[in-house]
C-alpha cells in the first residue's frame, strides 16, 4: 500500500469527493515530515527561524532581587494597615548596575532605581508618587498604600538556571530573540529555512510586460502566493508562469522537486482537457486529487514527489546538479481562481508548511466576533467568507462581510482584515450570532 493510501485509510470516512476541511488537515498532518538539518546562527540573524532543540538557561533570570519601579527600598514588615509609616532615607542611591553598599535598618530606606539590586535588609519598593515629605527630611507612606514585597522582582522568577527557556519548535519572534539575549547567548540552534518552489500554470496567463490578448488574464496568483510565502520566512524559488505545455510543465515540476522541499502550483488541478498538471503529477509522483467540501477553493491536489523513485529522471534532466536531488518534495496544486488560491493556502498550505518548518504551533488562531448582518451559508461545507472586523461602541468585536464572495473577487481580500470561518454543519448566520474569524495578521 502506498504512503498516501495508508494515510487515507487512517482517516475515518475518508473519500476524495466532498472531503471535509478537518479531514484535509488531518491528512496533511500525517503526510508532512519536518526538515531536520540544523545550524547555529547569531541572534540578529535568527529572527523568523525555528529552534532545532530546547534551549536550557545557563543563568537565573533575573540574577538578583531587583526593583520593578523607581522609588525607595525598605523592609516591608514595617507596614501597617491602619497607620502611616515614616522612613529616613540613607545617603546615596541604588542604581541599575551599581548596587548600594551597606545594610538598611528598621526605620530607614534607600532611594532606588528600576532594575537596581535590592539592598540588604530590604524587600519592598514604594514608588516615588506614593510618598510625601515627612519630618526632618524623612518620607511618609500612607496606610494601605502598598503591601510587603511590592514592586520587587525576585531572583530567578522569570527563568531558573537549568530550566528550559524555549522549547524545540519555537518560532523565533522578536520577544523570543530578546529572551535568548537575556540569557547571555550569542547564537541559537535553528532548523534550516524551508525551500518552496512556486509557479502559475495556464496558457491564458499573461506574464509581466506581455502584450494583452483576447481571453487572457494577468498572473496575480504567483504574486499573492509569493507574498504569503515571503511573510512566512521561507526561501522562494520562483519558477514563473508555465503554459499548458506538458514538456514545459514536466521540466518545471522536475526542477521544483529537485531544488525545493515543497512545490506550489495554482491552476491545472481540475478536470479540464488542458489541465496537464493532473496527468503529469500522477506520472511523476504519488498524488491525491480532492473535491473539498469548502467554499471557495473546492479543487485541490496534494502529493509526494519521491526522491529515490525519480532520482534517475532528475539526473537525466539536470545532470550537473543532480546531487541536490536528495529528498521527497510535497506538491500542492491550488485552485486557479485568485481568492480560492489564497484561501486554500491560508487554510491548508500555510499550516502544513509551518509543520514542515518544525514549528510547534502551526494553526492560525481564531477569534470570536458578533455578526452584524445575515451570512448566507449552506450546511455540508466549510465556508471562508471575507470579513471586516471592528469594535462596537460598547467594546465588542463585530464582523460584517465585504460583500460579493465570488472566488475571483480579489479586491475583497484587500478590503477584508480576516476570514469568517463558518463550520461544516452550520447554516445561515443571523445578526447577533457569534462566529469565528481568522485574522489576516495572524494568518499572514
Amino acid at each position: 500500500m502506498s504512503r498516501i493510501a495508508e494515510i487515507a485509510a487512517r482517516i475515518p470516512g475518508y473519500a476524495p469527493q466532498d472531503l471535509p476541511v478537518d479531514a484535509v488537515n488531518a491528512f496533511l498532518q500525517q503526510l508532512i515530515i519536518p526538515v531536520g538539518q540544523a545550524q547555529a546562527l547569531p541572534l540578529l540573524d535568527a529572527h523568523g527561524r525555528v529552534l532545532a532543540e530546547d534551549v536550557v538557561s545557563p543563568i537565573d533570570v533575573p540574577g538578583h532581587d531587583n526593583a520593578a519601579m523607581d522609588g525607595y527600598a525598605f523592609a516591608g514588615d514595617q507596614l501597617h494597615a491602619r497607620q502611616s509609616l515614616q522612613l529616613q532615607p540613607l545617603p546615596g542611591s541604588a542604581l541599575a548596575g551599581q548596587p548600594w553598599q551597606g545594610r538598611v535598618q528598621a526605620g530607614q530606606c534607600v532611594k532606588i532605581m528600576t532594575g537596581a539590586v535590592m539592598p540588604t535588609g530590604t524587600d519592598t519598593v514604594v514608588p516615588r508618587e506614593l510618598v510625601r515629605a515627612g519630618d526632618g527630611g524623612s518620607i511618609a507612606i500612607a496606610a494601605d498604600a502598598l503591601r510587603p514585597g511590592a514592586n520587587r522582582r525576585l531572583h530567578g522568577e522569570d527563568i531558573a538556571r537549568g530550566s528550559v527557556a524555549l522549547e524545540k519548535g519555537e518560532l523565533l519572534t522578536p520577544a523570543a530573540i530578546g529572551l535568548l539575549a537575556s540569557l547571555g547567548l550569542e547564537q541559537a540552534p535553528v532548523l534550516r529555512p524551508l525551500r518552496v518552489a512556486l509557479l502559475s500554470t495556464g496558457s491564458e496567463i499573461l506574464r509581466p510586460g506581455e502584450a494583452p490578448r483576447e481571453g487572457a488574464i494577468h498572473d496575480s496568483n504567483r504574486y499573492t502566493l509569493h507574498g504569503l510565502l515571503t511573510r512566512m520566512g521561507v526561501q522562494v524559488l520562483d519558477l514563473g508562469c508555465v503554459p499548458d505545455d506538458p514538456a514545459l510543465l514536466r521540466a518545471a515540476f522536475l526542477r521544483g522537486a529537485r531544488e525545493a522541499d515543497a512545490v506550489i502550483t495554482s491552476g491545472g488541478a481540475g478536470m479540464g482537457d488542458a489541465d496537464h498538471t493532473r496527468t503529469l503529477l500522477q506520472e511523476l509522483g504519488e498524488m491525491v486529487f480532492w473535491q473539498i467540501a469548502m467554499r471557495p477553493g473546492r479543487p485541490m491536489a496534494v502529493g509526494v514527489f519521491h526522491s529515490k523513485f525519480h532520482e534517475k529522471m532528475a539526473v537525466d534532466a539536470y545532470p550537473s546538479s543532480a546531487g541536490s536531488y536528495h529528498q521527497d518534495s510535497i506538491f500542492f496544486a491550488l485552485p486557479g481562481n485568485p481568492v480560492a488560491a489564497m484561501v486554500a493556502f491560508i487554510a491548508f498550505v500555510r499550516p502544513a508548511l509551518r509543520q514542515m518548518m518544525g514549528c510547534r504551533h502551526s494553526a492560525a488562531p481564531l477569534l470570536r466576533a458578533c455578526a452584524t448582518e445575515p451570512l448566507r451559508k449552506m450546511p455540508g461545507r466549510t465556508e471562508y467568507q471575507r470579513g471586516i472586523v471592528s469594535e462596537s461602541t460598547d467594546g465588542v468585536l463585530q464582523v460584517r462581510s465585504t460583500g460579493p464572495q465570488g472566488a475571483g473577487v480579489l479586491s475583497s481580500m484587500v478590503r477584508a482584515n480576516g476570514l469568517i470561518v463558518l463550520e461544516h454543519a452550520r447554516g445561515t448566520v443571523q445578526p447577533g450570532e457569534m462566529v469565528n474569524v481568522m485574522m489576516f495578521d495572524g494568518a499572514f
